[in-house]
């Protein structure tokens, strides 16, 4: 399942970009005493009892305000509340309520969602002082004592949160799907084809940018396989993310990208490669996903007996730093090589999912020196003593030498690609991990 998400809320200069920091161990946010510094929706990932949750940093909100940043805040924040699983609302101890903490909380209320009171700026341990009281005014239920810039007290902020987030928000989706995110630059045909999938109008398609503003799951089953299809709003450069729904909606892309299994990347054929592309790409390679390149409209193209593979050359080029990832042709429109898509997203999910034994990774790691010694420097010689691999999703290994230094990335691509040889992995990214250890440890 999607981790569950809290918004952190507020009127403007009561500590929230700290508490954010506090409770995701970054310094994303910024932190500074004039009101306003914080504007768009930040966001964080954290965690709590082993759980993880994503956080978000709103703006503070100004219910009433006609100043322009004022009300693009507010706008921001009330996004981040529609999408909030819980939303903590965070006071100011030392100010006591004020009427724009009266506000918000009514505004807070209407949105039906969970709602935890924080005091913030309680600084000092022990017994709350009399005017922490005076937050029961409010009608949120018991307020919760913290100093984020401190951190006494997020743990108990942390429970009351939890107690509204269920445990099976943490369960595990079926076992048995495959999800597949199938993501790209807007109007690319990302919702025409799950709908071709599925054989019906289930989701909405329009020629119109910016359609489709949140993932949606649909389940589709064939030939007996389950696949979990996760339509995602187009992602554009940043640059060009001036809607605000737009931002919202390319975080949801990208929190799909991490729930999923196989990552499509749509390209419109009838307007070839953008570097939007290869940025996507990357994203699902960082997560280290099993991607495919399809290329849609591939219909609406003149073509010749050459047009197929000099396509697939421009596009080797623009993805080499991705040489892995295969690519299909189709049309979302008339259906063309659909069939083959399922194909692919089973081939290189199982590709995502191999698991090799120490014994035979290690053949091939004695086979790959013996052909190409490891690199050296001034006398000394990097030494691979085994490899095994650790994980899946993607396929890591794990190499034990004496020296990480003489490890030269160079040397780890062609193990790679000697791996590649032998066992395929096409469609799947490789990680190692490098260790060192000393000749009297081997």
């Amino acid at each position: 399942m999607a981790k569950p998400i809290v918004a952190i809320v507020g009127r403007p200069n009561v500590g929230k970009s700290t508490l954010f920091n506090k409770l995701t161990g970054t310094r994303l946010a910024i932190v500074e005493d004039t009101p306003g510094v914080t504007r768009d929706r930040i966001y964080g990932e954290s965690e709590w009892r082993n759980r993880p949750f994503t956080v978000i940093d709103t703006g503070g909100i100004e219910p009433y305000s006609d100043d322009i940043i004022l009300s693009h805040m507010r706008h921001q924040a009330e996004l981040a509340i529609d999408s909030a699983d819980v939303i903590v609302l965070v006071t100011d101890l030392r100010s006591g309520v004020v009427a724009t903490d009266q506000e918000v909380a009514t505004m807070l209320k209407k949105s039906g969602r969970p709602i935890v009171l924080c005091v913030n700026k309680c600084d000092s341990v022990g017994e709350a002082p009399p005017e922490f009281y005076e937050f029961y005014n409010l009608g949120l239920g018991d307020p919760i004592a913290v100093s984020s810039a401190h951190g006494h007290g997020t743990g108990d902020l942390l429970d009351a949160v939890f107690e509204y987030i269920p445990e099976s928000s943490w369960d595990e989706e079926d076992s048995d799907s495959i999800k597949v995110a199938v993501v790209g630059r807007p109007n690319a045909g990302k919702s025409s084809l799950v709908n071709r999938i599925l054989g019906e109008e289930r989701l909405i398609v329009s020629d119109i940018a910016g359609t489709t503003r949140d993932a949606i799951d649909t389940m589709v089953e064939k030939d007996g396989d389950k696949f979990v299809f996760i339509d995602t709003a187009g992602i554009r450069r940043r640059s060009k993310v001036t809607d605000d729904i737009e931002k919202y909606s390319v975080i949801r892309a990208q929190a799909a990208i991490d729930r999923a299994d196989v990552c499509i990347i749509m390209i419109d054929a009838t307007e070839g490669f953008a570097e939007q592309d290869s940025k996507i790409a990357g994203l699902a390679h960082n997560k280290g996903k099993a991607t495919i390149v399809a290329v849609n409209k591939w219909d609406a193209v003149e073509k010749d007996t050459n047009t197929m593979n000099a396509f697939r050359k421009k596009l080797e080029e623009s993805f080499s730093f991705m040489a892995y990832v295969p690519f299909v042709f189709i049309s979302a429109k008339t259906g063309q090589r659909v069939d083959r898509l399922f194909e692919l997203i089973k081939f290189v999910a199982s590709q995502n999912a191999m698991r090799i034994s120490t014994g035979t990774i290690n053949d091939v790691l004695a086979d790959a020196t013996a052909r190409v010694q490891p690199p050296s420097d001034k006398g000394k010689r990097l030494k691979i003593y085994y490899m095994t691999q650790a994980s899946t999703k993607p396929p890591t290994f794990v190499c034990f030498c004496n020296n990480k230094e003489l490890f030269h990335f160079s040397y780890q691509r062609y193990l790679e690609n000697r791996i590649r040889e032998t066992f395929g992995m096409e469609g799947t990214p490789i990680r190692f991990v490098i260790r060192e250890r000393s000749d009297n440890n081997k």
